[in-house]
């Protein structure tokens, strides 16, 4: 999902027209409050923003710097929309972390090619697992939390890897004993609850997407 923040309805209309028509879902704001809480509230936040610099009330200077200081925010690619030589606007946009500017009045393809070519230089490893701020990496073998390292054993480790590859997927006790413990082990499946008892623990405030599934076992989610 692409987010357009835009105050020129007629402009925000093209660009939202535009990505649509090729092969984009976008989504429109009127203004830097709109977006903002549409952006706290957000379930499934966009892929990339493109952010116009000059808005009513919350301009897009601001909303980058709230943005890039917001650790659920910070990677998501921003191109910003500037007027015409304003090369301040451009200088401070992108010290501030912006990935690309387009210089108003830019032709609709012109737009397309910047999200398009932002999004393949942006994409995230393909090693790199993650939900909101928690994010495990495949190849380092570490888990992060906000960017903060966490610590985990090698069971906690794989526990947490296997409900990150599928979320929303519930596991059984016993799917989750044979798929990290192995089918050999002779282990009680009370040995699992032991493990993600330990493992919320030490996720903090993203302990809680581990959900319990009654009479089931346990599923990873970002919660409504």
């Amino acid at each position: 999902m692409i987010w357009c923040v835009e105050d020129d309805a007629s402009i925000l209309d093209i660009e939202v027209y535009t990505l649509q028509s090729t092969g984009f879902q976008a989504q429109g704001f009127a203004d830097g409050g709109a977006f903002w809480s549409a952006l706290e509230s957000a379930r499934e936040l966009p892929e990339l923003v493109v952010l116009d610099v000059m808005l009513p009330g919350v301009d897009g200077v601001e909303l980058l710097r709230r943005m890039r200081a917001a650790p659920a925010t910070r990677s998501i690619p921003v191109v910003m929309a500037t007027a015409k030589g304003a090369e301040y606007d451009k200088i401070q946009a992108l010290d501030l972390g912006a990935d690309y500017y387009l210089t108003k009045p830019f032709g609709v393809m012109e737009l397309v090619s910047c999200v398009k070519a932002v999004l393949r230089r942006c994409a995230r490893p393909a090693h790199l697992l993650h939900l909101a701020g928690l994010v495990l990496d495949q190849d380092a073998h570490t888990v992060s939390c906000d960017g903060q390292r966490v610590p985990l054993t090698y069971k906690e480790y794989e526990l947490l890897r296997l409900l990150l590859s599928h979320p929303g997927m519930a596991f059984t006790r016993d799917q989750l004993m044979a798929q990290v413990w192995g089918t050999d082990y002779c282990g009680e499946t009370r040995t699992v609850d032991m493990h993600i008892r330990t493992l919320r623990q030490k996720l903090g405030p993203y302990g809680s997407l581990i959900q319990t599934v009654r009479n089931v076992g346990y599923r990873l989610e970002e919660q409504e």
